[in-house]
């Protein structure tokens, strides 16, 4: 219990800290802000949200830098399904390069501070509830012991088991930070430059399969 006390403590602090920044905007000039921002659930609040954050940018650009990073490794951090948003509005807001060097890093970053969560606070609860899933992805990281962070490169760029969970999971399969940290870093980075590609044309995209679309249209059509 006192493991899990503390863990809501490390929730409500960080949740109350984004809640502060995400409704104290500083006005710019001539501009009302009179709106709190929400994580967006569908494309066309996304749109709507990297509009208002496009033009809110233009006067407070290292606000903007900080509120997306805050609210990036909040979602990292506490395994909340949605990434995908994040990295296509990361891609509307700073470009494809800037985008993706930041989802990257982020993505790295979050999924870490998720590791050392459950290092510190889930343990036991990841195995009381997922015991068989626990017991299979441990006996599949043992046979792969000594190639250990190929393994893990290849879990993240075929995810037979799911992100969050391998994020969970990682400690108590004792995997080394470090390499956790680097499958994290290159293992997603397909991923994350797909869908920043595709957020740097918010306004062309339909649906989310539709990025997986959008890609491979523009690589057809790229010169060589």
């Amino acid at each position: 219990m006192r493991s899990l006390a503390g863990f809501f403590v490390v929730f409500g602090c960080a949740t109350f800290y984004l809640y502060v920044l995400s409704t104290n905007l500083r006005p710019g000039r001539g501009q009302e802000v009179e709106r709190s921002l929400v994580f967006p659930s569908d494309l066309d609040e996304l749109r709507e949200l990297a509009d208002f954050l496009l033009d809110y940018k233009r006067e407070h650009q290292t606000y903007v830098m900080l509120l997306f990073c805050s609210a990036y490794l909040y979602k990292q951090s506490f395994a909340i399904p949605g990434s995908s948003f994040l990295n296509l509005l990361g891609g509307a807001l700073f470009g494809p390069w800037l985008g993706l060097f930041l989802c990257c890093l982020l993505t790295s970053l979050g999924a870490t501070f998720c590791y050392l969560l459950s290092r510190a606070f889930g343990k036991q609860i990841v195995v009381l509830y997922f015991p068989e899933k626990v017991s299979l992805l441990q006996s599949k990281v043992e046979e792969n012991r000594s190639s250990l962070f190929f393994f893990l490169l290849f879990l993240r760029l075929f995810p037979m088991t799911p992100n969050w969970f391998l994020n969970l999971t990682s400690p108590i399969l004792n995997i080394p930070v470090g390499q956790f940290f680097m499958s994290v870093l290159i293992g997603l980075l397909p991923y994350n430059f797909i869908c920043v590609q595709t957020g740097s044309i918010l306004s062309k995209v339909k649906s989310l399969e539709h990025c997986w679309q959008l890609h491979w249209l523009h690589l057809y059509q790229a010169p060589w």
